[in-house]
């Protein structure tokens, strides 16, 4: 049994490396599908991703969640919603990614835990302990030196950090699956996206059919890049601790700012290793505190345990969590916008890059 553990769990983390990998190697890709523009590219990645999940589905014979989905008019509301807000995010990115923008794509990555804390601070009520004000202080800083460094706010940073914590939040209330929310978003980005390369077609202006088999084939190839990497963090999350995956979550944007540098030669001046400097630091507090939060609620749980064999009256999980300070928001979110789901603010199948 614990081989198989042992088993599961390095399957678990190769299939974590492999989906984050993906997402932070995908500015790799957009570039060859010029010279269709990014609402082109956006259009065949919703139409495609549809027809990859759909036969997915088929194929597993996964249908049940659909009929209590459209049965349940809140749900499908906040569905739509989700599917709006996941469209601007997929935008930008494809946008900011073929315009030269990799590097400030990937800091609305990185700067995305600490938008989704402070959404459940203005949203929710959630209390934070000093750490994590002290990592939203230093957050909030950093996009300061940056917009000094930019000489205008970094709009791209927190349009991909706003529209993404804005996705998870939905989907948090939503419950579905990643293919079966993949699905049920990219069915209602379906028409209009169809539509919208209908119209580009009848005025010249498509390049599905224009530019040769091997850029129609890379377009169709849309639906298979944002699915796959989904499949792999699916099959990561059921088998390790969403610890590790919260820490996995980062090599999504050091993937995409790396290749923002290195391959895309972009410029980083003083200013701009300040500011990301500074959201590194406040990642590396909420990290340390979200691992330091997790040893205690564990020596907690032993501690009840330990309790409960000797006849002990348990302590309540309440009086536990007051007793160590843990609180709803206590593990920074998985980042990207093709990534995923993080513990305690996004459902496990969010959609990435």
């Amino acid at each position: 049994m614990a081989g198989s553990s042992r088993s599961d769990q390095r399957i678990g983390l190769l299939n974590g490396v492999a989906a984050y990998g993906m997402w932070g190697l995908v500015p790799l890709f957009w570039p060859l599908l010029k010279p269709a523009g990014a609402g082109e590219i956006l259009a065949h990645r919703m139409v495609w991703s549809l027809a990859f999940v759909a036969v997915a589905l088929l194929f597993v014979r996964r249908w049940a969640w659909a009929g209590e989905l459209l049965r349940q008019p809140r749900r499908l509301a906040l569905v739509a919603v989700a599917a709006g807000v996941i469209t601007v995010n997929w935008g930008v990115y494809i946008w900011a990614v073929n315009s030269g923008h990799v590097v400030e794509a990937s800091l609305g990555y990185f700067i995305n835990p600490l938008v989704t804390i402070a959404m459940g601070v203005l949203l929710l009520k959630e209390r934070l302990r000093p750490v994590q004000w002290a990592a939203v202080g230093t957050g909030f800083a950093a996009v300061l030196v940056l917009t000094i460094g930019y000489g205008q706010p970094p709009w791209i940073s927190l349009c991909l950090a706003l529209s993404f914590a804005t996705y998870g939040l939905v989907k948090k209330k939503v419950n579905l699956g990643g293919v079966e929310s993949l699905t049920a978003e990219t069915a209602i980005q379906f028409l209009p996206a169809l539509g919208y390369l209908l119209w580009l077609g009848s005025r010249g202006e498509s390049t599905f059919t224009t530019e040769g088999l091997g850029h129609s084939a890379l377009l169709a190839a849309t639906g298979v890049v944002t699915a796959i990497p989904l499949v792999c963090f699916g099959a990561s999350a059921i088998r390790v601790p969403l610890s590790t995956l919260g820490l996995l979550q980062y090599l999504a944007p050091v993937f995409q700012f790396a290749l923002g540098v290195l391959y895309f030669g972009e410029a980083m001046p003083p200013e701009r290793w300040a500011g990301f400097g500074l959201v590194w630091l406040a990642l590396t507090l909420l990290t340390w505190d979200a691992l330091r939060t997790a040893r205690r609620t564990a020596r907690a749980l032993r501690e009840q345990l330990d309790r409960a064999g000797t006849g002990v009256p348990p302590v309540k999980g309440g009086a536990v969590a007051r007793e160590h300070g843990i609180v709803a928001s206590g593990v920074p979110a998985p980042a990207s916008a093709d990534a995923p789901a993080a513990p305690e603010h996004r459902d496990v199948g969010a959609a990435k890059p």
